[in-house]
């Protein structure tokens, strides 16, 4: 019978396909985790790693065990307290050594592994239904230009420097003629300080033409241009300097944005932030909460703050149009908007909002995008909006989102390449 022993050494990611078994086995513990760091993480710290822990009661294995009962034979230490013949009585059921100062608890700290960036994405993606291509390009490098990094001696027709190729070809003949041009002046200096006695050896002279002529055609023969002369322009890959950007994130925070609504809100807001990162170098952020009345806040509050009462959007529109007014004008940098709401608006002031974006927001920003969350009929600020895409289409979008799953396929809509 053969025996194929596999000698092999291991590599140094043996341990990538244990991974990767682990990640699958335990993936709704991770998932689990996932959502709860996405809901106290950062907006802009979205894309890194994370430290992810499981209960141990979670991870324990199957193992066997001696069961109760059956007879033991054992050896004991002497001591005071037993001699010979004394009959030790069984331990309690679960005994054993150790603190009993506590009647909860675990009584073993939880495993704990550190997920990399590109596993984090993975999972905080899967809800979301996103393809893998998708996954890729939103992990992508920047964009890169061609940078000049000095030359080399290959490449395109079009990138080839005379001046270099000159240069290189006039010291290639200048090393290759150099001892034979010293030759001929040698030959040369010779030939006219020959004395008048030997100037009448015709065999001499007609040598010393001879190597002379010998000379100047070796030097004749050497090209003036050859092709190890060549030099080309060489461009090297550099990370495109791009303008910068913000991005305007308003939510609505009054009585009827629940948890759930501002989850989905956070996922939106994460999911634009990821996508603008991918074009502009310099990213800024700024949150606009608004119930009846609006505030810039950090995004802490953002997210965790709730309010109570009524609803008015114009409120939050204004203090944008106030921020870009003094902080961020339209020349210099690239603005873009994001609102969140339910859709709930005082009616008289959802025509305000119309003409706040018709006649002063959308001409200043490259694009606002609107999501209204909620799985009801749409309400007036719904169907004002309405008029507003239709006065701006390609800069102003609108979408209706009405649990998770539905954040991707409408962020691929709101963001879909325009047709040119």
């Amino acid at each position: 019978m053969a025996q194929i022993i596999d000698r092999r050494l291991s590599g140094k990611n043996k341990s990538a396909v244990n991974r990767q078994r682990f990640l699958h086995r335990y993936k709704s513990q991770i998932k689990r985790a996932v959502a709860d760091a996405v809901s106290g993480r950062s907006i802009s710290d979205i894309e890194n790693g994370e430290k992810i822990s499981i209960p141990t009661r979670d991870i324990t294995e199957p193992v066997f065990r001696h069961g109760k009962g059956g007879r033991r034979e054992m050896v004991h230490p002497g001591n005071a307290d037993f001699v010979m013949g004394d009959k030790i009585d069984r331990p309690p059921e679960g005994g054993g050594q150790g603190s009993r100062a506590s009647d909860s608890g675990e009584g073993m700290d939880d495993f704990v592994f550190e997920l990399s960036r590109e596993e984090f994405m993975q999972f905080f993606f899967e809800d979301l239904e996103l393809p893998n291509l998708v996954k890729t390009q939103l992990a992508a490098l920047p964009e890169h230009k061609l940078v000049r990094a000095g030359f080399r001696s290959d490449g395109n027709p079009a990138n080839l420097h005379v001046i270099r190729s000159m240069r290189s070809a006039l010291g290639r003949r200048l090393a290759l003629a150099g001892p034979h041009a010293q030759r001929l002046r040698e030959v040369e200096a010779s030939l006219a300080d020959l004395p008048d006695a030997e100037r009448g050896d015709e065999g001499k002279v007609a040598a010393l033409e001879e190597e002379m002529a010998r000379l100047k055609a070796r030097i004749a023969a050497i090209p003036f241009l050859d092709t190890i002369d060549l030099r080309y322009s060489n461009r090297v890959e550099q990370p495109k300097p791009t303008s910068q950007a913000v991005m305007f994130c308003l939510m609505d925070v009054s009585g009827s944005m629940d948890e759930a609504k501002k989850i989905i809100a956070k996922r939106f807001f994460i999911l634009l932030y990821l996508f603008l990162t991918r074009t502009y170098e310099r990213l800024e952020l700024v949150f606009i909460r608004h119930h009846t009345v609006a505030r810039e806040v950090d995004e802490h509050d953002f997210f965790t703050s709730r309010e109570s009462g009524g609803t008015v959007v114009s409120s939050a529109l204004s203090m944008m149009l106030d921020i870009i007014r003094e902080r961020y004008p339209s020349g210099v940098w690239n603005i873009y908007g994001a609102q969140a709401s339910d859709g709930d608006n005082w009616d008289a002031d959802s025509p305000i909002c119309r003409d706040l974006l018709i006649g002063s927001l959308v001409p200043l920003v490259q694009y606002f995008a609107y999501i209204e969350i909620t799985p009801d009929a749409p309400q007036n600020l719904w169907r004002e909006y309405l008029k507003v895409k239709d006065a701006w289409p390609q800069q102003f979008a609108m979408q209706r989102i009405a649990g998770l799953p539905d954040i991707y396929p409408v962020f691929r809509e709101l963001f879909r390449k325009q047709a040119a």
